[in-house]
């Protein structure tokens, strides 16, 4: 009897659904969903860094995705024997008692303070700021393993924004989830959100969790910073689970829903981009870059080493968040595909404001010039890029354009230009961006090596690492290391896959599941010697401009 698992991966834009055969490891189907209000850009200020989903995008996705999985593949939904989920983190959510969404509520069916506080939003750089300075006044641990700094894009630090600028919430939220146990929760057969299995990965990482302190930080600690925060700790969680583990069995509303039954196991949930590591095969000395709008970079490492050795500056070194047995260290960058995304917006301005008032072109052939322009703009532009051999009119960029994440998180920082001249057109600019991020990349891979985590190999996994022939080689040549491009176009929904088989049962380890159904490289992208030592003058170009910044901004 054929025994199937479904991963599900709720990105940024869309949610992605695949079906996985967890005996052959054949990738059967897949479903992927857009978000409705997202699309739309509701409930978002970009000038002020607010970025919120509505909730209702993400179970209606869950819905139509899961629903045309099975269709499409016309197979027995009874032989579906569990299924998990992954999201972008760190994106908490205020809930009631029964774990319901706030914003479900009357009186917040609009409020954005009540919906998900998405990862990338840094409204709450300030409370960020606020814990770095209460653990440094106090020497105090709580940030060992978060690499030493706090971020904006943090769970403490956005709950605490969030109630200091709207009472409402803060009087009538029981208690906050991320995204990834806000939407197992709601899943499962659990009504009570004090037993439900919270996400290790997510606790770990972005909530300042860990065995050696008792779990999460103490309510003086946290009543220090807010009365609010050491109440939400009664109502929070002591223990967190690895996402091998089942957090129950899909509920009967949803099974309807699914069209599956109450007998399919649901997993643990985690982050997309540790669901992605496990996809790609991360191993020691492998670090898996899941590159999209942003850029979240995964490998682990040996218990033993580093249960004392601690990595500055990071995303945190957490037991068990990617494979049990070992510690997921994360890194990342804020802006990857994000900054390239700007520049395009940028050039076509003139087009969705200027030739939309053109009375002699008619609406159709407009739309029809505006979408050709979208669809080959970075194609183009890309193929000019690749041609330039002068290194003189590159101008200087620094890839800050949505704050820092590593190493050494700061949310202050602001993307530059500089040595830009009356040479510098748009395929010189582009090109001066594509450094920038793959320089961001090298910072990363620097501090890891600095820190005796030696990395050999990179696997690149997203819509840039497949679409980008031309960042990918850059990127090779930059970190003077071999880049293989994952093979399935679903990675993190293969690896929350995995996580799903291994928690029903079906195999006894993550080690024993990737080896059947982890993806394969299809591309290898190798150094090439003289571009390696060309780019090494640009990227000292690179550390001399970032270094000038923030010496200007300390002043």
């Amino acid at each position: 009897m054929n025994s199937y698992v479904i991963g599900v991966d709720f990105g940024t834009d869309s949610v992605r659904a695949l079906l996985v055969d967890s005996i052959s490891g054949e990738e059967l189907e897949d479903s992927v969903c857009i978000y409705d209000k997202w699309s739309k850009g509701m409930f978002c200020e970009p000038k002020k860094n607010q970025f919120r989903q509505h909730p209702s995008d993400h179970l209606i996705g869950l819905e139509n995705s899961v629903k045309e999985l099975i269709s499409k593949s016309k197979i027995n939904p009874d032989q579906v024997k569990a299924l998990s989920i992954d999201t972008t983190g760190s994106s908490p959510i205020a809930v009631n008692e029964k774990g319901n969404a706030l914003v479900f509520e009357k009186g917040f069916e609009n409020n954005p303070n009540a919906m998900v506080i998405l990862w990338k939003d840094h409204t709450a750089t300030k409370e960020a700021n606020e814990i770095n300075d209460l653990v440094a006044k106090h020497n105090l641990k709580y940030l060992k393993y978060s690499g030493g700094i706090y971020s904006s894009e943090w769970f403490w630090a956005k709950i605490l924004h969030i109630i200091r600028i709207d009472e409402s919430v803060k009087d009538s939220a029981y208690s906050w989830m991320e995204h990834c146990d806000y939407l197992t929760f709601n899943l499962i057969e659990e009504s009570n959100v004090l037993n439900f299995k919270r996400s290790r990965c997510a606790a770990g990482h972005k909530a300042m969790w860990h065995k050696s302190w008792n779990g999460l930080p103490s309510k003086e600690f946290l009543n220090s910073l807010d009365p609010y925060l050491g109440n939400l700790r009664d109502k929070l969680y002591n223990e967190t689970y690895s996402s091998d583990c089942a957090a129950g069995n899909l509920c009967g509303k949803w099974a309807k829903k699914l069209g599956l039954n109450t007998k399919t196991i649901i997993g643990v949930g985690t982050f997309d981009a540790h669901a992605a590591a496990i996809g790609a095969k991360v191993d020691k000395n492998i670090l898996v870059k899941v590159m999209g709008t942003s850029t979240c970079d995964i490998t682990i490492g040996d218990s033993k080493l580093l249960s004392k050795k601690v990595v500055r500056g990071i995303c945190g070194q957490v037991d068990g968040s990617v494979i049990p047995g070992y510690y997921g260290l994360e890194a990342g960058q804020s802006a990857f595909g994000d900054f390239l995304a700007w520049f395009k917006k940028i050039l076509q301005w003139p087009l969705e404001n200027i030739l939309i008032k053109i009375d002699s072109i008619d609406n159709i052939q407009k739309n029809q010039i505006i979408s050709i322009c979208e669809e080959r703009l970075i194609e183009e532009l890309t193929d000019a890029a690749s041609k330039i051999k002068d290194d003189s009119g590159i101008p200087n960029s620094l890839d800050w354009i949505n704050g820092r994440r590593t190493p050494d998180a700061n949310q202050n920082l602001k993307a530059a230009l500089s040595n830009l001249t009356l040479g510098s057109g748009s395929p010189e600019i582009f090109l001066s961006l594509i450094y920038s991020i793959c320089f961001g990349s090298k910072k990363i891979i620097d501090r890891f090596e600095e820190e005796g985590v030696g990395i050999m190999k990179i696997i690149g996994v997203g819509g840039v690492a497949r679409k980008s022939p031309f960042i990918m080689q850059t990127l090779s040549n930059v970190l003077d290391l071999p880049v293989s491009i994952c093979k399935s176009d679903q990675t993190s929904a293969l690896g929350t896959a995995i996580f799903a088989a291994v928690a029903s049962g079906i195999y006894k380890t993550i080690p024993d599941a990737i080896k059947i159904m982890g993806s394969k490289s299809d591309i290898i992208y190798f150094p090439e010697k003289s571009e390696v030592l060309r780019l090494k003058i640009l990227y000292n170009k690179y550390n001399q401009f970032s270094r000038f910044i923030e010496d200007q901004l300390n002043k």
